[in-house]
């Protein structure tokens, strides 16, 4: 049976592991003006390098200058800023979602191959929360699941037991008793992401189309960078959806 009680997390846990650390070349000295972050500034250096307007003709603070940008719609200069989040309290649901988003993006998530789920955490789905019934009824399927595993692998190390080498016995031993673990099963990731692709991705997974749980976790990431880099951000307004949930919508598309 499994060792300890598992975890419910009801919300997405993020930590900013990583920002732009922007070194600007004294032999090109912008004229910065107003309050910004190091990769507000790399962001606006790289498109000021492009017309060698260093010298700030429009006296424009930095986040006004980023605004013009993304009003425009000249995002490659977003990519030079890149963003690592730690997520965690996320379910394996919402990853398989989340690494479609390709292009400007970098991931590393746990390995079930490796990493003991006899002491999995699971995520409970946003549609059923403050149902005691149907609460119940979930947990019950996935302590059933946990139980299930840890049986499963227990067998399958003694099934195995003429392979000598005890840590890959094990391996296999898990990366089979995994398809018994459900989607809801907690995961962790750590994901990367340059401005512009961190902006495609809130745009289509905040919005009130998306699936609930990944809706949930852009609409926390989107706060978490509005703080970090409201240059970047700043278009994003949220709302209340009309199926009476937090979401967002873009200022400005497909930058």
């Amino acid at each position: 049976m499994p060792t300890s009680t598992p975890r419910y997390y009801t919300e997405p846990v993020l930590t900013l592991v990583s920002r732009p650390d922007f070194a600007a070349p004294e032999h090109l000295p912008v004229n910065w003006i107003g309050e910004s972050t190091d990769g507000e500034r790399l962001a606006e250096f790289a498109g000021r390098l492009c017309y060698m307007s260093q010298h700030n003709p429009a006296k424009r603070e930095t986040r006004e200058y980023l605004e013009n940008i993304k009003k425009q719609g000249h995002g490659s200069v977003l990519e030079h800023a890149n963003y690592t989040i730690l997520l965690e309290g996320v379910s394996r649901s919402l990853t398989h979602e989340l690494v479609r988003h390709r292009a400007g993006f970098a991931y590393s998530q746990l390995s079930q191959r490796y990493v003991d789920e006899s002491v999995a955490n699971f995520v409970v789905p946003p549609a059923i929360l403050g149902d005691e019934a149907l609460e119940a009824a979930w947990r019950t399927q996935m302590e059933q699941a946990q139980a299930t595993y840890v049986q499963l692998v227990a067998q399958l190390m003694e099934r195995y037991g003429w392979i000598a080498d005890k840590v890959h016995r094990r391996k296999m031993a898990r990366e089979a008793s995994r398809a018994v673990l459900p989607n809801a099963t907690e995961t962790k990731i750590v994901v990367t992401g340059n401005a512009r692709a961190w902006r495609t991705m809130l745009e289509l997974r905040s919005s009130e189309g998306a699936e609930l749980e990944i809706r949930r976790m852009a609409v926390a990431v989107l706060r978490l960078l509005q703080r970090e880099a409201p240059g970047f951000f700043s278009d994003f307004e949220f709302y209340a959806a009309d199926d009476r949930r937090e979401a967002a919508r873009i200022g400005y598309h497909k930058v």
